[in-house]
């Protein structure tokens, strides 16, 4: 049985590199490449794939947010993420998303294989040791809209700017920002916004 494959990352030569590495595995056929988030359910429509391996940061529709739609409009297509990123909240936001792998960029190529293999025969695959982090890191403590807000404050917008893009008052993104760094224990929203991200919280 040959298992047909889609991969999505915004970098070309990541995704030319991962193409002709999976080629080589007689069992593996890579039938479609995208590299934006929101190409994902389109190709997956067209293509049929078996699996698809999803980088999370990609423009149009990350990752996570692409395993989602794809778990609902094509659920026939089992989701690997596969990312540079192993952090323990981006692991849980994953399987939430409906992903069944989680494997890490750096991973060695035959890590790679066999968890596609163990996917379609039903299996979940994830880092051990990425698992254990998960469970000690525990949820994010953000709400929606801390979250929203920290992501809009990653370019250096004003208050007064994420406000305006959010559609909410500074009164409130000032509150929102409060809340977000209390519950990172920053120092200030750009450390929140760094210890956020580290955690996979964004």
């Amino acid at each position: 049985m040959t298992i047909r494959l889609l991969l999505a990352d915004d970098q070309a030569l990541v995704r030319q590199a991962l193409s002709t590495l999976l080629d080589l595995e007689d069992d593996f056929a890579v039938v479609a490449q995208v590299g934006r988030g929101d190409e994902v359910v389109a190709a997956a429509r067209e293509h049929e794939p078996d699996v698809a391996l999803l980088d999370i940061e990609m423009p149009g529709l990350d990752g996570l947010a692409a395993a989602a739609v794809l778990a609902e409009q094509v659920p026939g297509c089992r989701v690997v993420v596969l990312t540079t990123f192993g952090r323990a909240g981006y692991l849980r936001r994953a399987m939430e998303a409906g992903a069944v792998g989680f494997v890490v960029k750096d991973a060695p190529a035959e890590a790679l294989a066999d968890a596609i293999r163990r996917v379609m025969r039903g299996e979940r695959v994830v880092d051990p040791a990425l698992a254990v982090a998960t469970l000690a890191a525990g949820e994010s403590p953000l709400t929606a809209r801390e979250r929203d807000v920290l992501i809009a404050a990653r370019s250096g917008a004003s208050v007064a700017e994420i406000a305006g893009s959010l559609y909410l008052s500074e009164g409130t993104v000032r509150n929102y920002l409060s809340g977000a760094i209390a519950k990172t224990g920053a120092r200030n929203r750009m450390a929140a916004l760094r210890i956020a991200d580290d955690r996979g919280w964004l």
